[in-house]
């Protein structure tokens, strides 16, 4: 072939390449979105696919402000609790929308813990409790970003540095989690990973909430959830892991095969009763082990939407969205009483206080590494 048609061969080929898929062809969009109450400003990053799948992260907590998907039908939801701006995630009354939260996910007993044989006092923010990093956690910092997209998909790449001390941690502690949406499958994947120069405790997780019917679009009481968990961590009146290891079976926390949401969440458990319905940190079978495990899938039968959880994390703590009341959300929309569920990946609650549970410890010189995917399809 001469070399002049062959350059033009090329370039056919690569504008038919970007035509079959114009979100690879832009690339990862970035608009403003406000800034924090100290000035520094807070961007908004929208990644998109050819198979209708979009998502919109904030470098503030790693946040992801809207996702959405299509039904059975191709109509496109946001399927995930939020704000429109950044005043709402900056409020007291915002409950970890969407957020990456660390240094420490979920809850540590009476804000202490000891390491190397010393005590550390993290604050209390939740009852006698530390929950989810602190008064200031990651939820609550502005990351750094960076488009790192290929032909692949669209990757943004968020890092942080969590200085010794922060929050009573120790350890100067680096941080990076990138969202990956791939550009032939609906699918996020969050990869995080991180380095210390001190001992530490670290557990990572997003916490976004999920309605498949479509954000504000009622309860989630009829979505069919399955979990791949023969054990659940059961909690004392605070919410904290009592350190047993409970069958699931007999129980309304038995979701090995598929079960409705709302079909035994007001019975007469008294694990039930002490969070106002499912809170719980449950055992993921094989989980925990360095490659992906199915954890968890969701049903809502009016759309047609499924997702389904992958998770390298040996725990996922399955929630209700039993807090949730009047929080006005996106689009003017009130979020209320269970109208979306959570499935947090993660270690188990307060692990620094119960040796027998998976370390959460991180060493100079180890490197943490954890990934969780989350899976759209239609059924």
């Amino acid at each position: 072939m001469h070399p002049r048609m062959f350059l033009c061969a090329a370039i056919f080929a690569s504008v038919a390449a970007l035509l079959t898929n114009p979100a690879q062809a832009q690339g990862i969009s970035k608009m403003a979105f406000g800034k924090t109450p100290e000035g520094r400003e807070v961007s908004l990053y929208t990644l998109k696919n050819a198979k209708g799948m979009e998502v919109a992260i904030s470098n503030y907590g790693g946040t992801i402000i809207s996702l959405k998907v299509p039904d059975r039908a191709g109509h496109v939801e946001d399927v995930v609790l939020g704000f429109d701006n950044l005043d709402g995630y900056l409020q007291k009354a915002n409950p970890y929308f969407g957020a990456t939260v660390g240094r420490y996910a979920n809850r540590i007993a009476k804000g202490q813990f000891t390491l190397d044989g010393k005590v550390y006092h993290v604050p209390v923010n939740n009852g006698p409790n530390s929950l989810h990093g602190g008064l200031k956690g990651f939820d609550k910092r502005v990351w750094s970003a960076k488009d790192s997209s290929d032909g692949k998909g669209q990757h943004l790449a968020l890092h942080y540095v969590s200085k010794d001390g922060e929050e009573g941690y120790p350890g100067n502690l680096t941080v990076d989690v990138t969202f990956t949406l791939p550009a032939d499958r609906n699918e996020l994947d969050v990869q995080y990973s991180a380095s210390t120069d001190k001992d530490t405790v670290l557990n990572l997780t997003n916490h976004s909430y999920f309605n498949l019917a479509g954000q504000g679009n009622g309860d989630i009481l009829k979505h069919k959830v399955r979990l791949s968990a023969s054990q659940f961590t059961p909690t004392d009146e605070n919410l904290i892991p009592t350190g047993e290891l409970r069958s699931v079976a007999g129980t309304p926390f038995d979701f090995r095969q598929e079960q409705t949401i709302g079909a035994r969440i007001d019975g007469s458990d008294d694990q039930l009763k002490g969070g106002l319905g499912y809170d719980h940190n449950f055992v993921i079978d094989g989980g925990g082990h360095g490659k992906l495990t199915l954890a968890a899938r969701a049903v809502d039968p009016s759309s047609g939407r499924v997702l389904e959880v992958l998770t390298t994390e040996p725990g996922v703590q399955f929630y209700t969205g039993n807090h949730l009341g009047t929080v006005p959300g996106k689009g003017g929309k009130v979020y209320k009483f269970r109208s979306a569920f959570c499935f947090e990946t993660q270690h188990y609650p307060d692990s620094p206080n119960h040796p027998a549970f998976p370390t959460t410890e991180l060493k100079p010189g180890q490197k943490f590494h954890s990934e969780t995917v989350y899976r759209f399809s239609n059924q």
